[in-house]
């Protein structure tokens, strides 16, 4: 697939408001990593290294609480997921997006397990130490032009993040239209699943799970939140944002 026509494919994807739709399979071209877009875009059933050490992020997140979200609770997922996948003949050389498009024909295993392998793979890769504070270049605009500024876009999105009752995820995404939205699910639900609320690419999701935080912060959820956005990988977002 040329360069022209791999651009194409992607931004008709991101059309239809969710990753992929459930009749439109990722070629293996795309998925093995040959290019940029695919590594942004799209999810191994694999769990990837860490891109930092787990005490990297101190004192926002702790050495402990990464250690065990990492290496315990998402590894738990990637590998509960693999486990669906094989019962329910799911092909995992195919990226997970495929299984999240059209979640509600599989398990409940599927869904909770996929659901948490995507969500934490996409978490890990939008922490980094000593985080930029905020965006900046087309993504700066188009979140001043969404939200009306980009203080005014960390008030929704940490308002979502506090009011989901029990477990789940707050989320920046786009939607078809290339408008930025901002959202909540449950469990380890995300807006690319069809059984989702609001659909859309997530760029930046933020886990409320208590295992994310509990140790250092216990039942602080705000003041985890607020900390959270000194960590945030505005580079990673923002080329997910360019590869839409």
């Amino acid at each position: 697939m040329n360069k022209i026509n791999r651009r194409k494919f992607i931004a008709n994807t991101a059309k239809t408001g969710i990753a992929l739709s459930a009749a439109s399979v990722v070629p293996a071209s795309i998925f093995a990593g040959s290019n940029h877009q695919a590594g942004l875009l799209f999810t191994s059933f694999d769990q990837s290294p860490l891109a930092y050490a787990y005490n990297a992020l101190e004192p926002v997140i702790d050495a402990m609480t990464m250690e065990i979200h990492y290496s315990k609770h998402a590894a738990a997922y990637a590998k509960n997921a693999k486990e669906a996948a094989l019962a329910e003949h799911v092909d995992t050389s195919k990226p997970i997006e495929n299984v999240l498009a059209s979640v509600s024909k599989y398990s409940t295993k599927m869904r909770n397990n996929a659901g948490g392998h995507y969500n934490h793979e996409l978490f890990w890769k939008t922490f980094t130490p000593n985080g930029a504070g905020k965006p900046s270049g087309k993504l700066a605009a188009a979140i001043d032009k969404d939200f009306g500024s980009f203080e005014a876009f960390k008030t929704k999105f940490s308002d979502a993040a506090k009011t989901r009752f029990g477990s789940g995820w707050a989320w920046l995404m786009v939607d078809g239209d290339k408008k930025l939205l901002t959202a909540s699910t449950p469990n380890q639900d995300n807006p690319l699943m069809d059984i989702a609320e609001t659909k859309g690419t997530p760029l930046l999701g933020l886990d409320v799970w208590e295992h994310a935080y509990y140790l250092h912060y216990q039942n602080r959820r705000p003041e985890y939140i607020e900390n959270w956005w000194k960590v945030v990988n505005w580079d990673f977002v923002q080329q997910r944002f360019d590869a839409l």
